[in-house]
Parts: C-alpha cells; structure tokens; sequence
C-alpha cells in the first residue's frame, strides 16, 4: 500500500502530543482535519493506532510499534523534497519581549535541528507582531501572548512552548534581599516597577492582581541595564525576571553602594508562557513553519518546558487555558 505522508505525520504529531488539540496547532491544520487523517490512516492499515476516550489520547499496541517507522518516514520524506526543492527565503520570525531575553529560547528551539532556516527579526510588541503576522509581512511571532483588545488577535493560531520559572528581582538594600527564596505575598508592600508603560505588561499586572501588590509604577523603557540600575537604586520596589534571564554587569562601584540580586519565587512559583503565533488560516504557510513547531516541541520535551504543577505553579487564566488545549 502507498501511505500518505500528511496522515502519517498527523498520527506522529497527536501519538507524541498525546492530545488532538495541541498536536492540531502544532500542524496549523483544525483538529477535525487531523481526526480525518488519523482515520483515514487507521482504516488504510486496517489497525487501530489510537485509543481517544474522555481521558485523553492514548497509543494502542500497534501504534507504538507504527511511531518509530512513522518518525523515520517523515525525516525521509522531508530530506527527499529537500534535495529537489528550490531555495526558500527564510522563515521570519517576529520576536517581542526583548526584556527578557526571548533569543535564548528560540536559539536552544533552532539549534536543536540543523538546517532550520530562519531569520529571528525584533518586533515592538504583541499587538504589532499580530498585525505584520496577519498581513503576511511575518510568517510568525514568538513571545508572550495574551487576549488583545477589539479582536485584533482574530485569525492567530497560537501554541505555549515553554513555561519558565520567574524570580524576583530587588535591590541589595531591600528589606526581603537576604532572603533565600520568597512567596509572592511577601512582596505586597514594596512597589512593583514595571519595565515599560503599565498597560503593555499583561503579565506583571495580572502578578500584581493575583497576590494583592498594590503599589505600581511604570517606566520608560530603556533596556534592561537601565532598568535594572532603576530597581538597584530604589530599595522600596521590586520586579520579576524569567529565571534563566541573564543580568547586565553591575557597574564599577565604591564600597557601599548596592547590588541587584534575584530570589527565586515559591509557594507557587509564577511562571512565564513564551509562544509562538502564526496565522491560523494561511492558505500556503512558509513550509519550514511545521518543522520549526516540531523544533520547539522537541526541545520543550528534551529539556520539560512545560512542566506545570498547579499546586505549586502559578499561571495567569488564558496561559492556563491554552496549556489545557
């Protein structure tokens, strides 16, 4: 029999996803359309690959031993298009958050598979990355991503690819700075300064609402040097930076003057949603924009990017949400 290599990697997507909905995003194609590959593939082999019940995705003795061949027919498939293809320009991916240093995510994602062309470009923000991926300008956008205003984040498929750890970041003089770690409620009554205009940091407000921190103040947004100097300096407040984030050199400075330091955060731990959007309904995606998505969910594998214990994690509502999908 002759196997159809978008049903195959349908099945491989939703057997290493283990949920139709996540494996459906990760392929940019409806969930109803990978249920049809699924069984079309299933009724050619004349075998059950999948076991779907109300608890969720399951292999079947004969899908584990299709997943391996299956995993080896696609990289084949892939190479063979390859080696006859006419280049292609490279995937543009629109990065935002620069704060926190997305790169490094996206550099460990890329690294990962040799080969994937793409070509990382800085956009300003959210909404500004939504509206160059609709029109087409950018085939996609990694960062955070949150519900906009005035549906302008209509016809954006999005998947969560990486969930980090976010400590507090507090001047040397701060009262909690000796502290080994800190609860997110110890920080109710110093200021949380936010590193750019106060209605462009979902996230840092949604902190602030969930754990009661009342005192806010936004900033000019500089870059982290300088706004890392702006928490040093001001002993009153605090801010919060992904774990893995690295820190500018502190400044030469004379006996006495004060540091920066971060405190992990626990009792829960808030964790930071980095994402990749594309636009759901592209007719003809950039076609490196499957392999990068299978980039990214093998790294979240290798390395548990997605690791999330609600008893001890925090997460605001729509991160939660589009973990669940």
């Amino acid at each position: 029999m002759d196997l159809d290599l978008a049903q195959v990697r349908a099945f491989t997507a939703a057997a290493e996803e283990l949920h139709f909905g996540r494996a459906a995003a990760r392929l940019a194609i409806s969930q109803q359309a990978l249920s049809k590959r699924v069984a079309r593939l299933e009724a050619a082999l004349g075998a059950r690959l999948l076991d779907r019940d109300a608890h969720g995705v399951g292999l079947t003795p004969a899908g584990r031993r299709f997943l391996d061949p299956a995993r080896r027919l696609l990289v084949d498939g892939d190479r063979a298009v390859a080696a006859v293809a006419r280049p292609r320009r490279p995937l543009r991916i629109d990065v935002w958050g620069h704060l926190y240093a997305p790169m490094r995510t996206v550099a460990r994602a890329v690294e990962g598979l040799p080969g994937l062309e793409v070509e990382p470009v800085p956009g300003r923000d959210l909404p500004s990355v939504a509206a160059a991926v609709l029109r087409g300008e950018s085939d996609a956008g990694f960062g955070r991503v949150h519900p906009l205003p005035d549906g302008r984040d209509a016809g954006l498929a999005h998947r969560l690819v990486r969930l980090e750890p976010v400590d507090a970041l507090l001047s040397t003089d701060h009262p909690l700075a000796g502290r080994d770690t800190l609860r997110p409620a110890d920080l109710r009554d110093s200021v949380l300064r936010y590193p750019a205009a106060v209605d462009r940091l979902d996230f840092l407000t949604r902190f602030a609402d969930r754990f009661g921190v009342e005192g806010r103040a936004g900033s000019t947004n500089l870059g982290l040097e300088h706004f890392v100097e702006r928490v040093r300096t001001d002993p009153t407040c605090f801010s919060l930076l992904p774990a893995d984030c690295p820190l500018p050199d502190p400044p030469a400075a004379s006996d006495g003057r004060p540091g920066v330091r971060t405190v992990p955060l626990v009792d829960p731990t808030p964790l930071y949603a980095w994402s990749l959007v594309w636009r759901e309904d592209d007719a003809q995606p950039h076609p490196r924009l499957e392999p990068l998505l299978e980039a990214f969910g093998e790294e979240a594998r290798r390395s548990r990017w997605l690791e999330y214990d609600p008893a001890r994690d925090w997460l605001p509502g729509p991160d939660e949400d589009a973990l669940g999908r």
